[in-house]
């Protein structure tokens, strides 16, 4: 299939430490200018400074965002003094970030930078009529190309990679395994075992925070790979309006879990409001067993709990048949630029800087990388902890799928509500997947999808 071919291209790219050239990072102004050799002239002058910009940047309240944002900036003003960034956080996220987005880009009101997702919710941005197009930008050419096809419409690209490839799958604590010898299972009935078992020894087995509604979407999101396993053709009919998660099994098993981990008491105690940085905390201390999340936030326990990252694996969201286990793989957040900005000429040298391995290198100093980048010629420390190896076996292997919203530009905007819903015990999983769907068809018949009419 295509598709596969080409997410077989990324993973090889990603997987070979990006080995192509890169091209150099931005460099410095001069700071005098010399008269040619030879020639009679006065001393040499020094160059007028350079004129002082101040770029505005609308960041994340995530804290690895913000950490790898925060990382980049002070590289760049490092090698370039005159430069000065404003970043602003965006004060929460999922459904609120995206309305302040919106909000600002219809207004023309966006910052100089925003940082925002890549895939299906760009294209509700409408990057074309809205987005500064760097397909022509010379740095381009050090982006790895699997990724482009997730920030382009129409033939414009408009965003620069930003930190890892992930996987979205089941975060889990080898400490609890260990101590109840435990095996990764590779279905989801091996799965359900192993969480009776965590349940019986008295550890939640599966932990929520409902608290960050966002993080409520991984049991669905992530379950990708075994949708395409048992229906390739998904993807293509779901944005063709011939599919839906209604009445496709392997599309509705997402949410089936997220009814089932609520009926069958997997959650921790208070799920509904425990927000992602506590559930990190609980996570690191083994005070759960597994985590529905991308390997995105694994930084965080880094940085928090250096002494427990290596106790924390990943594996890819069990599906039906072993023989057939992998992982749904995500493609990092970007950059974009709004055309209304007024300092455009100043954002592509920074985004020239991202597009390096300058900027990679400056990452890497201040964030555990939690996958490959997708920088061409980026490459990740000697030593990686467990879960960045538990990843790098799905890829290698050639077990990996896109998630849909890599493939689709259709990502209904309340899904995180509707997972909450269902994985809190207010709406059955079919009346979950019911309602995603319409909310999807408002959001295709908004894009201007054709056979989204009725």
């Amino acid at each position: 299939m295509k598709k596969q071919m080409l997410f077989k291209a990324f993973a090889m790219l990603c997987l070979l430490s990006l080995l192509a050239a890169c091209a150099p990072a931005a460099t410095q102004v001069p700071a005098a200018i010399v008269a040619p050799a030879a020639t009679v002239a006065p001393a040499a002058t020094e160059a007028p400074a350079a004129e002082p910009v101040k770029i505005s940047l609308l960041g994340s309240p995530n804290q690895n965002d913000a950490v790898m944002i925060q990382a980049l900036t002070d590289a760049y003003t490092a090698l370039h003094p005159n430069v000065t960034f404003d970043i602003e956080v965006a004060a929460g996220g999922g459904a609120e970030a995206d309305n302040l987005v919106k909000t600002r880009l219809a207004t023309g009101e966006m910052n100089d930078i925003f940082y925002y997702n890549s895939g299906a919710l760009l294209q509700a941005l409408h990057p074309s009529d809205t987005l500064v197009d760097i397909s022509k930008e010379a740095f381009m050419a050090n982006v790895v190309e699997s990724f482009t096809p997730a920030v382009s419409q129409n033939g414009g690209v408009f965003g620069v990679p930003v930190g890892f490839g992930g996987g979205g799958g089941i975060l889990y604590n080898k400490k609890v395994y260990e101590q109840l010898g435990l095996n990764v299972p590779k279905t989801w009935a091996e799965f359900e075992a192993n969480n009776e078992k965590i349940k019986a020894a008295g550890i939640a087995p599966v932990l929520q925070t409902f608290g960050d509604t966002w993080t409520a979407q991984l049991f669905m999101l992530g379950d990708m790979y075994n949708v395409a396993q048992a229906s390739p053709s998904f993807a293509d009919d779901y944005t063709n309006n011939k599919a839906k998660y209604a009445t496709t099994a392997a599309a509705l098993a997402g949410f089936q879990h997220l009814q089932e981990g609520f009926e069958k008491g997997w959650y921790q105690q208070d799920f509904a409001t425990t927000k992602f940085d506590q559930g990190l905390e609980l996570l690191a201390n083994a005070k759960v067993a597994h985590y529905a999340m991308g390997t995105f936030a694994m930084p965080a326990i880094a940085a928090n709990y250096p002494d427990k990252v290596n106790d924390i694996g990943y594996f890819g969201m069990p599906g039906t048949d072993a023989a057939k286990n992998g992982s749904t793989i995500w493609m990092p957040l970007a950059f974009y630029s709004p055309k209304t900005s007024k300092n455009t000429a100043a954002v592509m040298d920074f985004f020239a800087f991202v597009a390096s391995t300058a900027g990679t290198d400056a990452i890497t100093a201040k964030v555990l990388p939690s996958g490959p980048y997708l920088i061409k010629g980026a490459k990740l420390p000697d030593t990686v902890p467990a879960f960045v190896k538990d990843l790098s076996g799905y890829i290698e292997s050639g077990n990996g799928y896109p998630a849909l919203e890599f493939l689709s530009p259709i990502k209904g905007p309340n899904l995180e509500q509707i997972c909450v819903a269902v994985g809190s015990g207010q709406m059955s999983a079919e009346e979950g997947a019911k309602a995603y769907d319409e909310d999807v068809k408002k959001q295709a018949q908004q894009l201007g999808l054709p056979g989204w009419d009725q």
